[in-house]
């Protein structure tokens, strides 16, 4: 059996009432239902500081900075403000950088007309710049206070199920692929290097290892 994969589930809203909660209750049963992930949620709503001082003394760092570096993948559960997503989770993304590099992250987007598909679009650019492979196939839910019951479940359970499970195994193999190339370069740049002179950390060891 693989070893399984730990997945953030991220939260795009800290707004009291927010339709966040009925997604992600609605997702984890799922997710649990595939057997091949381990679920950790980080929610902006928690926060309680706001930044002083830049981001390594922010508050948000050492809150989160823990379990976005833990996560081999991620899965952003946002809605979307005034065709973007919210400046709570700008303020969550920001207060990590390496943490993020080179994992994928997958997208279940809600809102009017739009289902939410333009904050997922302003995210790409974002996590582009995190090194962070934002994967192509995006969950999304239109006029999303039609599409739930008061179970809190879609009434097209059966459809809505299939796109997360698509989404699902698109974001497993991309995780499974980038854990396994990023194990051998965190290798290299933990690794003494031979010698001296003005080659050090990756670069050099890796023309030690090439030479």
């Amino acid at each position: 059996m693989m070893e399984r994969l730990n997945l953030a589930i991220i939260y795009g809203s800290a707004s009291k009432g927010r339709f966040c909660d009925t997604i992600v209750n609605w997702l984890v049963p799922i997710i649990l239902e595939d057997g091949d992930f381990l679920i950790e949620t980080i929610d902006p709503a928690l926060i309680k500081h706001t930044p002083r001082g830049g981001r390594q003394n922010c508050p948000v760092t050492t809150q989160i900075r823990p379990a976005i570096a833990e996560a081999d993948a991620y899965l952003i559960v946002t809605p979307e403000y005034n065709h973007s997503f919210t400046g709570e989770l700008k303020l969550l993304i920001d207060s990590a950088r390496d943490e993020w590099c080179r994992k994928p992250a997958g997208f279940v987007t809600y809102g009017g007309i739009s289902g939410g598909l333009r904050a997922a679009e302003q995210l790409r650019n974002v996590f582009g710049e995190l090194h962070v492979a934002t994967i192509r196939e995006t969950v999304s839910f239109a006029n999303v206070w039609d599409c739930f019951g008061d179970d809190g479940r879609p009434y097209d359970s059966a459809t809505a199920r299939a796109a997360v499970q698509k989404q699902l195994a698109d974001l497993k193999w991309w995780a499974r692929a980038l854990r396994d190339a990023r194990l051998p370069l965190e290798t290299l740049e933990h690794a003494p290097v031979a010698g001296t002179g003005p080659q050090q950390g990756i670069q050099g060891a890796l023309q030690n290892q090439f030479a």
